[in-house]
């Protein structure tokens, strides 16, 4: 899900590195009679590590410095940076050298992996977006199909249904290269997510078509202050994925409840359930559970998404088999009435 910002701070990079160094140093000077001299050379050249990941080249070369001079306190006399022996300084000076050489090689590797991940993302944005108007094209045709005489409705349906299919794949891939931003900005507004899911049953009506859908809506519920758009995707993929599972015919229900400061969302299908097992890996994208329960993006996306509002997701049995997927949100403070 969101990418970690690796090589993007110089500063975190350096306190990282330093504080990992003096550590380390702190350690060697404890367990000086009982350490190997190579091994806490070894040990020196993970903070350098550390700060080439986070902070890229600079910091890495500042940290190696450091790591450089806090290994020469730890070699006798300790405590003073002063050596007495050729092989001491040597020792230092090639400490030093492959310091340097090891943070600007990891720092490169990170840089090049940065770039390739943004090039993926800018790709996929303008792939999703580059898809949306044959899309809507295509689903507009087979509505006139639909309705031209001696046409055959069966075809025109299918046309719709697929188009509609891989309209909410262009979606899901739009929600995951917004999620996948260095820092995605949230529109945050209060939602009410009863009134959200109501929407989304009825402007899905294909969707659902083929499994008849139970809205157990409480009223009254805490607003949600989140991103209607984003939390309108978790909707909808939670619901396409009951209807592919549950099985034509079966019913879909969904629920909203409070418990706690937190609104509940609930979806649930009489599908095969999904094991134990695989509960984790449901979330994960482009993985699958063992059992044949593919996810796809879908359920990672809900899971990126929910976690952005400082929630939870989470899948288990539901009542008489299938499964249930929980959501839940911390619902939003309300405005203090009045003043003083």
């Amino acid at each position: 899900m969101p990418a970690l910002p690796v090589g993007t701070n110089p500063r975190a990079g350096f306190l990282l590195g330093t504080a990992g160094a003096l550590v380390i140093g702190a350690a060697a000077v404890a367990v000086t009679n009982h350490s190997h001299r190579a091994v806490e050379a070894l040990l020196f050249v993970v903070p350098v590590v550390v700060a080439a990941i986070a902070g890229g080249r600079r910091a890495a070369l500042a940290v190696a410095v450091i790591a450089t001079i806090t290994f020469s306190l730890v070699i006798p006399p300790i405590g003073s940076p002063q050596v007495h022996l050729v092989d001491d300084a040597i020792a230092l000076a090639v400490f030093l050298t492959v310091a340097v050489l090891v943070g600007a090689l990891v720092a490169g590797r990170v840089e090049v992996l940065t770039e390739i991940d943004n090039q993926r993302s800018l790709m996929l944005r303008s792939v999703s977006h580059d898809l949306r108007t044959p899309l809507a094209s295509i689903r507009a045709a087979a509505s006139e199909i639909a309705l031209r005489s001696g046409s055959t409705p069966e075809l025109a349906d299918l046309i719709a249904d697929e188009a509609e299919r891989l309209d909410r794949l262009v979606a899901n891939l739009l929600s995951l290269s917004r999620m996948e931003a260095r820092s995605p900005r949230l529109d945050l507004q209060p939602v009410d997510l009863a009134e959200l899911v109501d929407s989304v049953a009825h402007r899905q009506r294909r969707l659902v078509a083929t499994s008849p859908l139970e809205l157990a809506l409480a009223e009254g519920l805490s607003m949600v202050r989140g991103d209607h758009a984003l939390l309108e995707r978790v909707v909808v993929n939670l619901l396409d994925n009951a209807v592919r599972h549950g099985g034509t015919g079966k019913p879909v229900r969904i629920s909203t409840t409070s418990e706690d400061r937190e609104v509940v969302l609930e979806v649930s299908d009489d599908g095969p359930g999904v094991p134990v097992e695989d509960r984790r890996a449901i979330f994960e994208a482009f993985r699958h559970g063992d059992h044949g329960r593919s996810t796809g993006i879908g359920l990672a996306i809900c899971r990126a998404i929910v976690e952005a509002h400082a929630g939870t997701v989470s899948v288990g049995d539901a009542p008489g088999g299938g499964a249930t997927f929980t959501v839940r949100l911390p619902a939003a403070r309300p405005h203090p009435v009045g003043g003083g």
